[in-house]
């Protein structure tokens, strides 16, 4: 017998009904991917701030890299323990299909994937017309030559998705004698149900890119000091360390790094402040030369040196050094700088004092101009003098 049709008013109710199935299942779906891509940008940026602060020996950004990834196991847990647990099988009816088509897409196995395109006649009492779905099922090989177009099989669909079905390899013998008495007629095209939404794969890919995002966020934050190049003293000074030769003479070279995308050496107060800083690392106040870069100070000393060839740390005017980093990048015919350094030595004479030399580069070339220890401007070396003078 042929499947048979809905009134009028019974057909809208139907409808209205499977929209508002299909709605609240396609929301569910878009709100839970959201949910996955968002913490993946989580996990991303988190891990990628364990990494950049270790390179950067900066504890707080490990500690906070690691306090998302925490954050995010807690939350994980919760929801875990809030969500309904798997014993809740969802709800499945037992209807006939008409096999429209079938076609076998491999055969390495026992179990053959098979594409299945269906006509499902649910029953009367489920209050749902007959609909075509594509499908894709394994099949045993002995039992494929049951399957033919034009046959019938007993299938399992859940009314929440429609386009979940599952053939029943082993129906009981109740349906089995209602599959070989049944005629179904084929829905028409326009009936044809899909999975909404994108495909798992594209929710794979969306995932994957937020990760990265995450991930490349911190990286871009932190590009400053993670990329910036280094001067002459050569590569044993990339990370903030204190070294010591192995000759008589205790040498030692210390280097941090001003951390935050918007942070610079000429704030106020910072140079003094990071002084202080790499004194304590290293145990000392005599040091035989300073540089200082815009997101970088470096300090070295020699034991071994006498008082009058070394400088003491905290008794440079560091407080009118930005004043002269100006004076250098807006009066030496640099006309847009792109970097310039401070770097402080002892005095070539007993008692003469500190020197400073404030250098900027640019397009142009470079130039420089030097200061006594009270930060008093006592030469300068334009762009044209500086390449003739050194």
């Amino acid at each position: 017998m042929g499947t048979m049709g809905q009134g009028p008013a019974g057909q809208d109710a139907l409808d209205v009904n499977e929209r508002s199935v299909r709605g609240s299942s396609v929301m569910r779906r878009i709100l839970e991917a959201l949910r996955l891509t968002v913490v993946s940008g989580v996990i991303g940026a988190a891990i990628a701030a364990v990494v950049v602060g270790a390179i950067l020996e900066e504890l707080p950004v490990v500690l906070t890299g690691v306090g998302g990834l925490v954050l995010v196991v807690l939350i994980a847990a919760v929801v875990g323990r809030w969500a309904p647990g798997p014993g809740t099988p969802p709800v499945t009816r037992t209807a006939l299909a008409r096999i429209e088509d079938l076609r076998a897409t491999g055969g390495e196995s026992a179990d053959v994937p098979v594409d299945f395109r269906l006509t499902v006649a649910p029953e009367p009492e489920d209050g749902r017309p007959a609909y075509r779905v594509n499908i894709d099922e394994r099949i045993n090989l002995a039992d494929l030559p049951v399957y033919r177009p034009r046959s019938i099989a007993v299938v399992e669909y859940r009314p929440d998705e429609p386009w979940e079905v599952r053939i029943v390899t082993r129906p009981t013998p109740e349906w089995s004698r209602r599959a070989d008495e049944a005629e179904i007629d084929s829905a028409p095209e326009s009936t044809l149900v899909e999975k909404p939404g994108p495909s798992e794969s594209s929710w794979c890919g969306l995932m994957l890119i937020m990760f990265l995002a995450g991930a490349a966020l911190v990286v871009f934050l932190f590009r400053g000091e993670l990329f910036t190049s280094e001067d002459d003293t050569g590569p044993s000074s990339k990370q903030p360390s204190v070294t010591s030769s192995a000759s008589s003479s205790r040498t030692f070279t210390s280097t941090t790094t001003v951390s935050g995308p918007s942070s610079s050496m000429l704030v106020l107060g910072r140079m003094r402040e990071t002084a202080a800083e790499l004194e304590a690392r290293v145990g000392t106040s005599e040091v035989t030369a300073i540089t200082i870069e815009e997101r970088r100070m470096r300090i070295r000393g020699d034991a071994a040196r006498p008082a009058g060839e070394t400088m003491h740390v905290q008794m440079l005017p560091y407080e009118l050094f930005p004043a002269l980093v100006h004076e250098a990048r807006t009066t030496l015919g640099v006309r847009e700088p792109k970097s310039w350094r401070i770097d402080v030595t002892p005095g070539a004479d007993l008692g003469e004092g500190p020197r400073v030399r404030v250098t900027v580069t640019g397009e142009e070339g470079t130039a420089h101009l030097d200061a006594d220890a009270t930060a008093r401007v006592v030469d300068r070396r334009p762009v044209g003098e500086a390449k003739k003078g050194g």
